[in-house]
């Protein structure tokens, strides 16, 4: 039996986390399953019109030779200055939604009738029973904006709710050198490679390549939320954050043993652009709703969506645990969502053990801080690459909530904060602030054969 306390102190110079030090079981699988993918498409009606399906058991790329050395220093001012991770990487992006869409939740008796004589057209009509939900997707009338037709449909449909299918991205950043894996930056290397068998991690991201040698094996299920006749999107951003969820120990993995569900929200759009929408975002919280996990991580960045929010407040009141990256947009002005929703955990990045990464957005509703510069992960098609971003600090709170909740301790986001708030190193002024919240994680867990 593998024993799992949820969390204990770390070194002599962390504070003590006598509170929630209480254990838990964690049983042992006999043999791994291979990680398994499937593809949705799905017709106008929103019906499953294909699911292909393949288990990965091939070889892949072999490990780093050696973890790097703990004492590397991460901090660096000499940085890459390439903005290459896709969507949500660029520092001051503008607001954006997919074209000639407008999603529409719950809506009235004879909507859809009144709403094709009035010119637009249903894309998409899905019944989302774990989350309550009835969604629609619909084209625009020609020459019609997006902003234009929400403001008539408002007025047609009081009561209704109407918003832009806007469009999210991974929160990435600029790259330092140095790299360091993130049980290395986390303190976490005697963690037992078969910790946290009993938990179930979500994610909602990009693809994951599960043929690399980080992840395969690994108890990893994926499913892709593409739109009928869009290509998946790529795995660049979602490998790296599943390596850090629940990657072999010896690529850094947090939690090896968990089980992880990743949801692809992202596709290829008709300009060869990835792009993630919010329509594909509350499907993908509606898959993992049925799931049972612990946790969802959602590095992702975009703006303020109405039906997304109805979305994560029925997963908050329901018991699921949801942790966001608070951007990479480096303002306080504009706030990155679903971070800034009360019922997500908002989490920031550190550059090395004290300073605030500077293209970290800041604010009130930040929660938490986690390594998130130069930490050293898979990369698609084998061997790994540094990343940095607050969506790279994401993964630490994720499996904290995970353990919390596995164990019985939390079931809430407004929980959790009280919760960890009494287990951080406070950074930045005495308290909370809007750089770094209630402080960085200063916990591990602590898993017994």
């Amino acid at each position: 039996m593998n024993a799992t306390h949820p969390w204990l102190p770390r070194a002599a110079h962390f504070a003590p986390l006598t509170a929630i030090a209480l254990s838990c079981a964690l049983f042992l699988a006999p043999s791994f399953a291979f990680a398994q993918s499937k593809v949705l498409q799905y017709d106008n009606k929103g019906r499953v019109i294909s699911a292909d399906e393949y288990k990965n058991n091939s070889d892949a790329n072999p490990p780093p030779s050696q973890e790097l050395d703990a004492s590397q220093d991460v901090t660096s001012p000499d940085w890459d200055m390439d903005f290459g991770d896709g969507p949500g990487s660029d520092p001051k992006p503008k607001p954006e939604y997919e074209p000639d869409e407008v999603l529409v939740m719950d809506p009235s008796e004879g909507f859809e009738g009144r709403v094709t004589a009035m010119g637009f057209r249903v894309l998409e009509n899905l019944t989302m029973e774990s989350l309550d939900i009835r969604m629609l997707r619909l084209s625009t009338p020609k020459g019609v904006s997006v902003p234009d037709a929400i403001q008539h449909l408002s007025r047609e449909f009081p009561g209704v709710t109407f918003d832009a299918n806007t469009r999210f991205g991974p929160s990435a950043g600029p790259r330092a050198k140095n790299p360091r894996t993130a049980r290395i930056l986390a303190g976490w290397q005697g963690i037992s490679p078969t910790c946290g068998k009993s938990i179930r991690l979500g994610m909602i991201d990009s693809g994951v390549d599960l043929t690399h040698a980080a992840l395969k094996g690994q108890r990893i299920t994926h499913l892709a939320f593409a739109k009928s006749g869009r290509e998946p999107g790529n795995s660049k951003h979602g490998t790296a954050i599943a390596n850090m969820l629940v990657g072999k120990a010896e690529w850094g993995g947090l939690l090896p043993g968990a089980r992880l569900y990743s949801a692809n929200m992202f596709e290829i759009n008709e300009d060869d652009q990835m792009v993630g929408s919010a329509a594909a975002l509350v499907k993908s919280m509606e898959w993992l709703s049925t799931l049972n996990v612990d946790a969802v991580n959602l590095s992702i960045a975009g703006d303020d969506n109405k039906l997304v929010r109805r979305a994560l407040d029925i997963a908050d009141r329901s018991g699921l645990l949801l942790v966001a990256s608070v951007g990479s947009w480096g303002n306080s002005s504009r706030r990155a969502y679903p971070a800034s929703y009360s019922e997500v955990i908002a989490v920031t990045a550190m550059k090395g053990k004290k300073l605030a990464y500077k293209y970290a957005n800041t604010g009130p509703h930040i929660d938490f801080a986690a390594p998130g510069a130069g930490i050293w992960a898979a990369a698609p098609g084998g061997g790994g690459t540094l990343h940095y971003g607050t969506s790279f600090a994401v993964p630490y709170i994720t499996v904290t909530a995970a353990i919390l909740k596995n164990a019985g301790r939390t079931k809430s986001a407004r929980a959790f904060r009280k919760l960890l708030s009494r287990a951080v190193k406070d950074l930045g002024k005495p308290g909370r602030d809007d750089v770094f919240g209630y402080g960085a994680l200063n916990v591990r867990p602590a898993c017994k054969n």
